[in-house]
């Protein structure tokens, strides 16, 4: 399962959701998605936060493996 850093990088930046939203050009709503994990960033949207951050990609999403045992 994929998932996503951003909430880190959002503390990082000391931002709340909607500003965070607002710095990466995203709706709040969408943001908010990502945030709680319920859906994950296509990749073009990826690339432009990774880029508006100043990170790769890999720094942001990850493959999440869990075993199902």
């Amino acid at each position: 399962m994929i998932k996503n850093k951003l909430k880190t990088f959002r503390h990082k930046h000391e931002m709340n959701q909607k500003e965070f939203a607002a710095y990466l050009g995203i709706r709040y709503e969408q943001y908010n998605r990502y945030e709680r994990q319920d859906r994950q960033p296509n990749l073009e949207i990826a690339l432009r936060i990774s880029e508006k951050l100043g990170v790769t990609v890999n720094d942001i999403v990850y493959l999440n493996e869990q075993s199902n045992s």
